[in-house]
Protein backbone atom coordinates (compact mmCIF):
# COMPACT_ATOMS: atom_id res chain seq x y z
CA UNK A 1 0.00 0.00 0.00
CA UNK A 2 2.87 2.35 0.79
CA UNK A 3 4.34 1.76 -2.66
CA UNK A 4 0.97 2.41 -4.34
CA UNK A 5 0.47 5.62 -2.34
CA UNK A 6 4.00 6.80 -3.13
CA UNK A 7 3.69 6.12 -6.87
CA UNK A 8 0.25 7.71 -7.05
CA UNK A 9 1.48 10.85 -5.27
CA UNK A 10 4.61 11.05 -7.42
CA UNK A 11 2.74 10.63 -10.71
CA UNK A 12 -0.14 12.90 -9.73
CA UNK A 13 2.10 15.73 -8.51
CA UNK A 14 4.61 15.36 -11.35
CA UNK A 15 2.00 15.35 -14.12
CA UNK A 16 0.08 18.24 -12.56
CA UNK A 17 3.22 20.37 -12.25
CA UNK A 18 4.19 19.67 -15.85
CA UNK A 19 0.66 20.41 -17.06
CA UNK A 20 0.44 23.62 -15.02
CA UNK A 21 3.86 24.76 -16.21
CA UNK A 22 3.09 24.03 -19.88
CA UNK A 23 -0.28 25.79 -19.77
CA UNK A 24 1.33 28.92 -18.36
CA UNK A 25 4.36 28.61 -20.66
CA UNK A 26 1.90 28.60 -23.56
CA UNK A 27 1.06 32.19 -22.57
CA UNK A 28 3.94 33.62 -20.50
CA UNK A 29 2.90 37.21 -21.17
CA UNK A 30 -0.56 36.47 -19.75
CA UNK A 31 1.01 34.83 -16.70
CA UNK A 32 3.20 37.90 -16.36
CA UNK A 33 0.08 40.10 -16.26
CA UNK A 34 -1.20 37.94 -13.39
CA UNK A 35 2.08 38.28 -11.52
CA UNK A 36 1.85 42.05 -11.87
CA UNK A 37 -1.48 41.90 -10.01
CA UNK A 38 0.22 40.05 -7.14
CA UNK A 39 3.14 42.50 -7.15
CA UNK A 40 0.69 45.39 -6.81
CA UNK A 41 -1.16 43.67 -3.94
CA UNK A 42 2.08 43.14 -2.02
CA UNK A 43 3.38 46.63 -2.84
CA UNK A 44 6.17 45.25 -5.00
CA UNK A 45 5.32 47.18 -8.15
CA UNK A 46 9.04 47.71 -8.81
CA UNK A 47 9.07 44.10 -10.04
CA UNK A 48 6.44 44.84 -12.69
CA UNK A 49 8.98 45.33 -15.45
CA UNK A 50 10.45 41.89 -14.75
CA UNK A 51 7.07 40.12 -14.51
CA UNK A 52 7.31 38.30 -17.86
CA UNK A 53 10.87 37.14 -17.20
CA UNK A 54 9.87 35.88 -13.76
CA UNK A 55 6.83 34.19 -15.31
CA UNK A 56 9.04 32.29 -17.78
CA UNK A 57 11.39 31.21 -14.99
CA UNK A 58 8.49 29.93 -12.88
CA UNK A 59 7.03 28.02 -15.83
CA UNK A 60 10.37 26.37 -16.56
CA UNK A 61 10.87 25.61 -12.85
CA UNK A 62 7.47 23.90 -12.62
CA UNK A 63 8.02 21.78 -15.74
CA UNK A 64 11.52 20.73 -14.72
CA UNK A 65 10.53 19.86 -11.14
CA UNK A 66 7.55 17.82 -12.35
CA UNK A 67 9.67 15.92 -14.88
CA UNK A 68 12.48 15.21 -12.40
CA UNK A 69 9.94 13.90 -9.90
CA UNK A 70 8.61 11.47 -12.50
CA UNK A 71 12.16 10.45 -13.41
CA UNK A 72 12.99 10.01 -9.71
CA UNK A 73 16.23 11.99 -10.01
CA UNK A 74 17.79 14.00 -7.14
CA UNK A 75 14.84 13.18 -4.90
CA UNK A 76 15.97 15.24 -1.91
CA UNK A 77 16.48 18.46 -3.88
CA UNK A 78 13.38 17.94 -6.05
CA UNK A 79 10.95 17.19 -3.19
CA UNK A 80 12.44 20.10 -1.24
CA UNK A 81 11.96 22.41 -4.22
CA UNK A 82 8.38 21.21 -4.72
CA UNK A 83 7.62 21.80 -1.05
CA UNK A 84 8.99 25.35 -1.19
CA UNK A 85 7.01 26.11 -4.36
CA UNK A 86 3.70 24.74 -3.07
CA UNK A 87 4.02 26.55 0.28
CA UNK A 88 4.59 29.79 -1.63
CA UNK A 89 1.61 29.25 -3.97
CA UNK A 90 -0.65 28.11 -1.11
CA UNK A 91 0.10 31.37 0.68
CA UNK A 92 -0.68 33.40 -2.45
CA UNK A 93 -3.96 31.62 -3.15
CA UNK A 94 -5.04 31.97 0.49
CA UNK A 95 -4.40 35.71 0.39
CA UNK A 96 -6.32 35.94 -2.89
CA UNK A 97 -9.28 34.00 -1.50
CA UNK A 98 -9.43 35.48 2.00
CA UNK A 99 -8.93 39.11 1.02
CA UNK A 100 -10.40 38.96 -2.52
CA UNK A 101 -7.44 40.82 -3.98
CA UNK A 102 -6.83 38.71 -7.11
CA UNK A 103 -9.92 37.10 -8.60
CA UNK A 104 -8.08 34.32 -10.45
CA UNK A 105 -4.75 32.79 -9.51
CA UNK A 106 -3.73 31.93 -13.07
CA UNK A 107 -2.64 28.46 -11.96
CA UNK A 108 -3.73 26.95 -15.27
CA UNK A 109 -3.68 30.18 -17.28
CA UNK A 110 -6.87 31.00 -19.16
CA UNK A 111 -7.38 27.34 -20.11
CA UNK A 112 -8.98 26.36 -16.79
CA UNK A 113 -10.06 29.45 -14.81
CA UNK A 114 -10.29 28.74 -11.08
CA UNK A 115 -11.81 30.84 -8.33
CA UNK A 116 -9.45 31.78 -5.47
CA UNK A 117 -11.00 29.22 -3.11
CA UNK A 118 -10.81 26.48 -5.76
CA UNK A 119 -7.14 27.35 -6.27
CA UNK A 120 -6.49 27.27 -2.53
CA UNK A 121 -8.23 23.88 -2.19
CA UNK A 122 -6.15 22.51 -5.05
CA UNK A 123 -2.95 23.76 -3.40
CA UNK A 124 -3.91 22.20 -0.05
CA UNK A 125 -4.29 18.80 -1.74
CA UNK A 126 -0.93 19.24 -3.46
CA UNK A 127 0.67 20.39 -0.21
CA UNK A 128 -0.46 17.20 1.56
CA UNK A 129 0.83 14.99 -1.25
CA UNK A 130 4.16 16.82 -1.50
CA UNK A 131 4.71 16.65 2.28
CA UNK A 132 4.13 12.91 2.03
CA UNK A 133 6.63 12.68 -0.85
CA UNK A 134 9.16 14.74 1.12
CA UNK A 135 8.85 12.42 4.13
CA UNK A 136 9.07 9.29 1.98
CA UNK A 137 11.68 10.63 -0.46
CA UNK A 138 14.16 7.86 0.30
CA UNK A 139 11.72 5.32 -1.15
CA UNK A 140 11.60 7.06 -4.56
CA UNK A 141 13.43 4.97 -7.16
CA UNK A 142 15.02 6.70 -10.20
CA UNK A 143 14.40 5.32 -13.69
CA UNK A 144 18.18 5.28 -14.15
CA UNK A 145 21.18 5.59 -11.86
CA UNK A 146 23.49 6.51 -14.72
CA UNK A 147 24.74 10.04 -14.09
CA UNK A 148 25.05 10.92 -17.78
CA UNK A 149 21.51 9.73 -18.47
CA UNK A 150 20.24 11.85 -15.58
CA UNK A 151 22.12 14.93 -16.74
CA UNK A 152 21.04 14.38 -20.35
CA UNK A 153 17.33 14.11 -19.49
CA UNK A 154 17.58 17.13 -17.21
CA UNK A 155 19.23 19.20 -19.97
CA UNK A 156 16.63 18.06 -22.52
CA UNK A 157 13.65 19.00 -20.32
CA UNK A 158 15.25 22.32 -19.41
CA UNK A 159 16.03 23.28 -23.01
CA UNK A 160 12.59 22.25 -24.31
CA UNK A 161 10.75 24.18 -21.59
CA UNK A 162 12.88 27.30 -22.09
CA UNK A 163 12.52 27.14 -25.88
CA UNK A 164 8.75 26.66 -25.69
CA UNK A 165 8.31 29.58 -23.27
CA UNK A 166 10.47 31.95 -25.34
CA UNK A 167 8.80 30.82 -28.57
CA UNK A 168 5.26 31.52 -27.33
CA UNK A 169 6.36 34.85 -25.88
CA UNK A 170 7.85 35.86 -29.23
CA UNK A 171 5.20 34.41 -31.55
CA UNK A 172 1.87 34.28 -29.61
CA UNK A 173 0.46 31.27 -27.71
CA UNK A 174 0.29 27.96 -29.58
CA UNK A 175 -3.20 27.40 -28.12
CA UNK A 176 -5.37 30.50 -27.72
CA UNK A 177 -7.84 30.17 -24.82
CA UNK A 178 -8.88 33.82 -24.90
CA UNK A 179 -12.17 35.09 -26.40
CA UNK A 180 -10.33 36.99 -29.16
CA UNK A 181 -9.05 33.85 -30.89
CA UNK A 182 -8.83 33.45 -34.66
CA UNK A 183 -12.31 32.83 -36.04
CA UNK A 184 -14.09 34.56 -33.16
CA UNK A 185 -17.05 36.78 -34.02
CA UNK A 186 -16.61 39.73 -31.68
CA UNK A 187 -20.14 41.23 -31.96
CA UNK A 188 -21.73 37.83 -31.28
CA UNK A 189 -19.49 37.21 -28.26
CA UNK A 190 -20.63 40.55 -26.80
CA UNK A 191 -24.32 39.55 -26.88
CA UNK A 192 -26.49 37.61 -24.45
CA UNK A 193 -28.04 34.75 -26.47
CA UNK A 194 -31.80 34.47 -26.88
CA UNK A 195 -33.35 32.70 -23.93
CA UNK A 196 -30.58 33.76 -21.56
CA UNK A 197 -30.76 36.58 -19.04
CA UNK A 198 -28.06 38.80 -17.65
CA UNK A 199 -27.25 39.51 -14.03
CA UNK A 200 -30.17 40.62 -11.86
CA UNK A 201 -29.52 43.37 -9.35
CA UNK A 202 -31.50 44.65 -6.40
CA UNK A 203 -31.48 47.93 -4.51
CA UNK A 204 -30.74 48.04 -0.77
CA UNK A 205 -31.87 51.09 1.19
CA UNK A 206 -30.19 52.21 4.41
CA UNK A 207 -32.91 53.49 6.75
CA UNK A 208 -32.73 55.33 10.05
CA UNK A 209 -35.46 56.08 12.57
CA UNK A 210 -35.41 59.78 13.41
CA UNK A 211 -36.68 59.24 16.96
CA UNK A 212 -35.01 56.04 18.20
CA UNK A 213 -31.93 56.11 15.98
CA UNK A 214 -32.60 52.50 14.95
CA UNK A 215 -31.07 51.51 11.62
CA UNK A 216 -32.34 49.06 9.00
CA UNK A 217 -31.27 47.71 5.65
CA UNK A 218 -34.13 46.86 3.34
CA UNK A 219 -34.50 45.80 -0.29
CA UNK A 220 -36.51 47.97 -2.64
CA UNK A 221 -39.24 45.30 -2.75
CA UNK A 222 -39.43 45.14 1.05
CA UNK A 223 -39.46 48.92 1.17
CA UNK A 224 -42.58 49.06 -1.02
CA UNK A 225 -44.29 45.98 0.46
CA UNK A 226 -44.04 47.10 4.09
CA UNK A 227 -45.00 50.66 3.13
CA UNK A 228 -42.42 51.92 5.59
CA UNK A 229 -42.04 54.89 3.31
CA UNK A 230 -45.37 56.16 4.68
CA UNK A 231 -43.88 56.40 8.19
CA UNK A 232 -42.35 59.85 8.49
CA UNK A 233 -40.11 58.65 11.32
CA UNK A 234 -38.05 56.60 8.88
CA UNK A 235 -35.71 58.23 6.41
CA UNK A 236 -33.31 56.93 3.77
CA UNK A 237 -29.71 57.62 4.71
CA UNK A 238 -27.00 57.95 2.06
CA UNK A 239 -27.12 56.41 -1.38
CA UNK A 240 -28.81 53.03 -2.01
CA UNK A 241 -26.53 50.03 -2.54
CA UNK A 242 -26.79 47.88 -5.65
CA UNK A 243 -26.35 44.16 -4.94
CA UNK A 244 -26.26 41.12 -7.21
CA UNK A 245 -29.42 39.08 -6.65
CA UNK A 246 -29.00 36.42 -9.31
CA UNK A 247 -26.00 35.62 -11.47
CA UNK A 248 -26.99 35.51 -15.12
CA UNK A 249 -25.31 34.67 -18.39
CA UNK A 250 -22.01 36.47 -18.86
CA UNK A 251 -20.92 37.25 -22.43
CA UNK A 252 -17.40 36.11 -23.24
CA UNK A 253 -16.58 39.68 -24.24
CA UNK A 254 -18.20 42.08 -21.79
CA UNK A 255 -15.72 44.89 -21.26
CA UNK A 256 -14.88 46.14 -24.75
CA UNK A 257 -15.68 49.77 -25.42
CA UNK A 258 -13.75 51.69 -28.06
CA UNK A 259 -13.86 55.49 -28.07
CA UNK A 260 -12.10 58.39 -29.71
CA UNK A 261 -10.23 61.08 -27.83
CA UNK A 262 -13.44 62.93 -26.93
CA UNK A 263 -15.15 59.80 -25.56
CA UNK A 264 -17.45 59.12 -28.52
CA UNK A 265 -18.25 55.40 -28.78
CA UNK A 266 -16.89 53.81 -31.98
CA UNK A 267 -17.14 50.17 -30.88
CA UNK A 268 -19.89 49.13 -33.27
CA UNK A 269 -18.45 51.01 -36.23
CA UNK A 270 -14.98 49.49 -35.88
CA UNK A 271 -15.76 45.88 -35.01
CA UNK A 272 -18.65 45.50 -37.48
CA UNK A 273 -16.83 46.91 -40.50
CA UNK A 274 -17.95 44.64 -43.39
CA UNK A 275 -14.61 45.04 -45.16
CA UNK A 276 -11.10 44.02 -44.23
CA UNK A 277 -9.62 46.31 -41.62
CA UNK A 278 -6.39 46.15 -39.63
CA UNK A 279 -6.32 46.74 -35.88
CA UNK A 280 -2.99 47.48 -34.24
CA UNK A 281 -3.20 46.78 -30.51
CA UNK A 282 -0.68 48.67 -28.40
CA UNK A 283 -2.17 48.67 -24.92
CA UNK A 284 0.83 50.50 -23.41
CA UNK A 285 2.54 53.00 -25.70
CA UNK A 286 5.37 53.48 -23.20
CA UNK A 287 6.57 49.91 -23.89
CA UNK A 288 5.51 49.59 -27.52
CA UNK A 289 8.20 48.44 -29.94
CA UNK A 290 8.99 51.49 -32.09
CA UNK A 291 10.65 49.48 -34.86
CA UNK A 292 7.51 47.39 -35.21
CA UNK A 293 5.38 50.55 -35.42
CA UNK A 294 7.59 51.87 -38.22
CA UNK A 295 7.05 48.66 -40.18
CA UNK A 296 3.31 48.79 -39.49
CA UNK A 297 3.26 52.38 -40.78
CA UNK A 298 4.41 51.10 -44.17
CA UNK A 299 1.76 48.38 -44.06
CA UNK A 300 -0.89 50.95 -43.17
CA UNK A 301 0.09 53.19 -46.09
CA UNK A 302 0.13 50.37 -48.66
CA UNK A 303 -3.15 48.88 -47.44
CA UNK A 304 -4.89 52.25 -47.68
CA UNK A 305 -3.42 53.24 -51.07
CA UNK A 306 -3.94 49.95 -52.87
CA UNK A 307 -7.05 48.48 -51.23
CA UNK A 308 -8.61 51.37 -49.26
CA UNK A 309 -8.23 49.33 -46.08
CA UNK A 310 -8.71 51.15 -42.81
CA UNK A 311 -6.10 50.72 -40.08
CA UNK A 312 -6.65 51.80 -36.49
CA UNK A 313 -4.52 51.64 -33.38
CA UNK A 314 -6.08 50.79 -30.02
CA UNK A 315 -4.41 51.85 -26.80
CA UNK A 316 -5.23 52.36 -23.13
CA UNK A 317 -2.99 55.41 -22.84
CA UNK A 318 -4.40 58.91 -22.49
CA UNK A 319 -5.18 60.99 -25.56
CA UNK A 320 -2.32 63.36 -24.75
CA UNK A 321 0.16 60.47 -24.51
CA UNK A 322 -1.14 59.03 -27.76
CA UNK A 323 -0.76 62.38 -29.51
CA UNK A 324 2.87 62.67 -28.43
CA UNK A 325 3.51 59.07 -29.47
CA UNK A 326 1.88 59.59 -32.87
CA UNK A 327 4.06 62.63 -33.58
CA UNK A 328 7.23 60.88 -32.46
CA UNK A 329 6.75 57.76 -34.60
CA UNK A 330 4.82 59.56 -37.39
CA UNK A 331 1.90 57.19 -36.89
CA UNK A 332 -0.37 56.79 -39.92
CA UNK A 333 -3.13 54.74 -38.27
CA UNK A 334 -6.14 56.37 -36.61
CA UNK A 335 -5.97 56.21 -32.81
CA UNK A 336 -8.80 54.98 -30.59
CA UNK A 337 -8.98 54.11 -26.92
CA UNK A 338 -10.08 51.13 -24.84
CA UNK A 339 -9.43 49.67 -21.40
CA UNK A 340 -6.15 47.77 -20.97
CA UNK A 341 -7.86 44.53 -19.88
CA UNK A 342 -9.57 43.69 -23.21
CA UNK A 343 -6.58 44.99 -25.17
CA UNK A 344 -4.26 42.58 -23.34
CA UNK A 345 -6.67 39.76 -24.20
CA UNK A 346 -6.90 40.64 -27.88
CA UNK A 347 -3.32 39.75 -28.70
CA UNK A 348 -0.37 38.88 -26.48
CA UNK A 349 2.01 41.40 -28.00
CA UNK A 350 2.71 45.11 -27.76
CA UNK A 351 2.03 45.86 -30.52
CA UNK A 352 0.03 43.05 -32.03
CA UNK A 353 -2.09 43.08 -35.20
CA UNK A 354 -5.60 41.78 -35.84
CA UNK A 355 -7.15 41.37 -39.27
CA UNK A 356 -10.93 41.82 -38.99
CA UNK A 357 -13.75 41.46 -41.46
CA UNK A 358 -17.40 41.88 -40.54
CA UNK A 359 -16.55 41.48 -36.87
CA UNK A 360 -14.69 38.19 -37.32
CA UNK A 361 -11.01 37.84 -36.42
CA UNK A 362 -9.58 36.48 -39.67
CA UNK A 363 -6.04 36.27 -38.30
CA UNK A 364 -3.73 37.90 -35.78
CA UNK A 365 0.01 38.24 -35.35
CA UNK A 366 2.74 39.15 -32.91
CA UNK A 367 4.73 42.12 -34.22
CA UNK A 368 7.59 39.69 -34.85
CA UNK A 369 5.42 37.67 -37.22
CA UNK A 370 3.35 40.18 -39.21
CA UNK A 371 3.41 39.05 -42.89
CA UNK A 372 4.76 41.35 -45.60
CA UNK A 373 2.22 43.47 -47.45
CA UNK A 374 2.55 41.38 -50.64
CA UNK A 375 1.75 38.23 -48.69
CA UNK A 376 -1.27 39.83 -47.01
CA UNK A 377 -2.43 41.13 -50.36
CA UNK A 378 -2.17 37.74 -52.03
CA UNK A 379 -3.72 35.81 -49.14
CA UNK A 380 -6.53 38.20 -48.15
CA UNK A 381 -6.91 41.61 -49.78
CA UNK A 382 -6.92 40.54 -53.45
CA UNK A 383 -9.61 37.93 -52.94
Amino acid sequence: MKKIALNFSRIFVGVLFIFSGLIKANDPLGFGYKLQEYFDVFHMSFLGGMATGIAILLCVFEIVLGALLLFGFWKKQVTGGLLAVIIFFTFLTFVSAAFKVVTSCGCFGDAIPLTPWQSFSKDIVLLILIIYLFIQKDLIQPISNNRKVQQGLFAFVLLVSVFFSVFTYSCLPVLDFLPYKIGANIPELMKIPAGKTGDEYGIIYNLKNKQSGEKKRMTDKEYLKTEIWKDENWEIVGNPDQVLVKKGYEPKIKDLKITDGSGTDYTKELIENPYYNLVIVAYNLDDTNDKAIAELNALTLNAADQFNIRTVLLTSNSASDATLFSKRVKLLAEVFYADAVPLKSMVRANPGVLLLKNGVIINKWHYNRVPAFDQLSETYFSK
